[in-house]
């Protein structure tokens, strides 16, 4: 069977050696517009997380509690120390460790205002 001419002279588009390759993109180091995009972002969930609690104060139901038991370990997955190349993108440590404290806090007082809706209070402290 003969190739169709659409086909022909394809394997020399392949690189052959590695100097042919394309070279790899360095990272490039995190612009200040992006780190503190990345910051309003946190800063965004805590305040979610913040509002949520205060909504389950006013009236805890088990929506209400689940909803903030959710963000609340939302806001913990982003308060864990950042990899490379991501160290820029999170708190300053003093601020992640004092947000961690309150995480605590917060499933601390999810567990009281649990106390009539017990399933979702022991849900979100087994978490």
């Amino acid at each position: 069977m003969q190739l169709s001419h659409a086909l022909r002279g394809y394997a020399g588009v392949i690189p052959i050696s590695d100097s042919e390759k394309r070279p790899q993109a360095l990272a490039k180091p995190v612009e200040h517009r992006h780190l503190k995009y990345a910051l309003d972002e946190i800063t965004a969930y805590i305040a979610i997380r913040d509002n949520l609690l205060a909504e389950a104060e006013e009236g805890p139901t088990t929506s209400t509690l689940h909803r903030v038991c959710i963000a609340n370990d939302v806001v913990e997955i982003f308060l864990k120390p950042a990899r490379p190349p991501y160290q820029a993108q999170h708190l300053p440590e003093a601020d992640a460790v004092r947000e961690r404290e309150r995480c605590e806090t917060v499933k601390a007082r999810i567990r009281d205002l649990g106390a009539p809706v017990a399933l979702v209070a022991s849900q979100c402290a087994a978490a």
